[in-house]
C-alpha cells in the first residue's frame, strides 16, 4: 500500500504551524495534515503523521523522556547523533538521535519561541526559561533553555536543557551522602548559627546551589530569609523565606527585571538575613552594601575553581558596578567572613572540599584554609574557631 507521509509533506505541516508559541493539540495537527495532504489521507497514515508530529511538537519533542527522569539535570545536544545527560555521575551519552541537523534546529526555535524568544540568523543564540513545561516534571521549577545556531556552533546546532530541580536537602541528608564529612558538618552547623556572612564557591554543577539550600534551612525558623535569583532553584525547607526571581526583557526589548533590582528591594522588606542565589554580574556591589548595614549571615553563590581565586572574581564583578579594587577589598572584609568550596569529584559526585577565613593584608583580601577534606594544613582554623565562639557569646 503506498503511503501518503512524506518527508515533503511534513515539513509543509511544520511550516504552517512554526508562528504558534504554543505546542498544538491534537485536532490542530490533524487539520494541518489534512490540509497539507489535500484532504486525501488514509486514516492509517494521518494516524502515523499525527503521532510523529505530536513527538517532534509536544514539549521537548524527543528529548521530552529525559527530562521526565528525575535523576536528570542536564540535557546537551552537540550534534544530530550526539545526545549527552547528566545524572550527577558525568556526562553520559544517549542513544536518542534526530534525523538532522534541521531537526535540531526546528526544535531549539520551537522551544525559544516557547519561551519568548528569538532565535534565527540574525539573532543565533537564545538563553531563557521555558513556560509550560514545569507541571510536566514534577516538583522542578521548569527548564532552563540555552540554544546556539550553526554556523556560530560550528558541528550544528547546539541546545542545553537544565531542569531547575528544587534544593531542598539538608545538612544531615548531604552528610549521609557522603558530600559534607562529619567534621564539617560541625563547623558549617556553627557558621549558620554564630551568623556568619559566607559566599559558597565552586564550578558550574559543582552543587553550590545544593549547599546553600541545606544551610538556609538550618537557620533559626524565627528568622526572615530573603532569597534573590536569576533562577528559582533555591528551596529550603524553612519556615519564612521570600522567594524574588529576575525576569529578562520581553521580545520587546522590555520589561526586564534584575537581581541587582532585587537585591535593592530585599533591604526594604526587613531581611534578616539576605542570600543572591548566584552573584554573576554589578548585583555583588549591592550585596556588599546590604551585608554592611546589619544584615549578618547573609550568603551567596560564585562560580570560581578556588577559594583564593574569589577576591580577583569579585574584583572583576565589582568593576561592572562602578567599585573599583580598593573599595571592593574594603567592603568584602566587612561583610564576609567565610568561603565554602564544593566541587565535583572525579566520579561525578560533589562534595564540600575547603572552608576558608577571609584575612586582610597589605595587597588586600585574601581566603586562608580554615578546614579541608584532604586533612591538609589549615592555618586559619583557629581564627573560624574565635570567630564563631566571639559571634555566640
Amino acid at each position: 500500500m503506498t503511503t501518503f507521509v512524506t518527508a515533503e509533506l511534513l515539513e509543509r505541516v511544520r511550516e504552517r504551524l512554526a508562528e504558534h508559541a504554543a505546542a498544538p493539540d491534537a485536532a490542530e495537527l490533524a487539520t494541518a495534515i489534512r490540509a497539507e495532504a489535500g484532504g486525501v489521507l488514509a486514516d492509517t497514515d494521518l494516524l502515523r503523521a499525527l503521532r510523529l508530529l505530536q513527538t517532534e511538537m509536544t514539549g521537548a519533542g524527543l528529548l521530552e523522556p529525559l527530562l521526565h527522569d528525575p535523576r536528570v539535570a542536564d540535557v546537551l545536544v552537540t550534534a544530530p547523533d550526539a545526545v549527552w545527560i547528566d545524572r550527577g555521575h558525568g556526562l553520559e551519552r544517549t542513544e536518542l538521535r534526530f534525523a538532522d541537523d534541521a531537526a535540531v534546529r526546528r526544535l531549539a526555535q520551537r522551544l525559544a519561541l516557547a519561551a519568548g524568544r528569538r532565535l534565527d540568523d540574525a539573532q543565533p543564540w537564545v538563553d531563557g526559561k521555558l513556560a509550560g513545561i514545569e507541571a510536566a516534571l514534577g516538583d522542578a521549577f521548569g527548564v532552563r533553555l540555552h540554544a546556539v545556531l550553526a554556523p556560530v556552533a560550528h558541528d550544528g546546532t547546539c541546545l542545553s536543557l537544565r531542569v531547575l530541580r528544587p534544593a531542598t536537602q539538608g545538612l544531615a541528608a548531604l552528610a549521609a551522602a557522603g558530600s559534607v564529612p562529619p567534621d564539617a558538618l560541625r563547623l558549617l552547623t556553627d557558621i549558620v548559627r554564630a551568623r556568619l556572612a559566607f559566599l559558597v564557591v565552586g564550578g558550574t554543577g559543582a552543587g553550590k546551589t545544593t549547599l546553600l539550600s541545606a544551610l538556609l534551612a538550618a537557620v533559626d525558623p524565627a528568622e526572615r530569609i530573603i532569597c534573590v535569583e536569576d533562577a528559582a532553584e533555591l528551596a529550603p525547607v524553612h519556615p519564612h523565606v521570600v522567594r524574588l526571581v529576575a525576569r529578562t526583557a520581553n521580545v520587546e526589548g522590555v520589561g526586564a527585571v534584575t537581581v541587582r533590582d532585587l537585591v535593592r528591594q530585599a533591604l526594604r522588606m526587613r531581611p534578616d538575613r539576605i542570600v543572591v542565589g548566584e552573584v554573576r554580574g554589578a548585583e555583588v556591589v549591592d550585596l556588599l552594601t546590604a551585608l554592611n548595614t546589619g544584615h549578618d549571615g547573609g550568603a551567596g553563590t560564585v562560580h570560581a575553581n578556588s577559594p583564593q581565586e574569589v577576591p580577583a572574581r569579585l574584583e572583576a564583578l565589582a568593576a561592572l558596578g562602578g567599585m573599583d579594587r580598593a573599595a571592593l577589598h574594603s567592603q568584602l572584609a566587612a561583610a564576609v567572613q567565610v568561603v565554602l568550596h564544593v566541587h565535583r569529584r572525579a566520579d561525578g559526585s560533589r562534595g564540600l572540599r575547603e572552608i576558608g577565613v577571609l584575612e586582610r593584608d597589605r595587597t588586600g583580601i585574601r581566603v586562608v584554609p580554615a578546614w579541608r577534606s584532604d586533612s591538609a594544613t589549615a592555618p586559619a582554623a583557629t581564627e573560624l574557631t574565635h570567630l564563631i565562639e566571639r559571634r555566640l557569646r
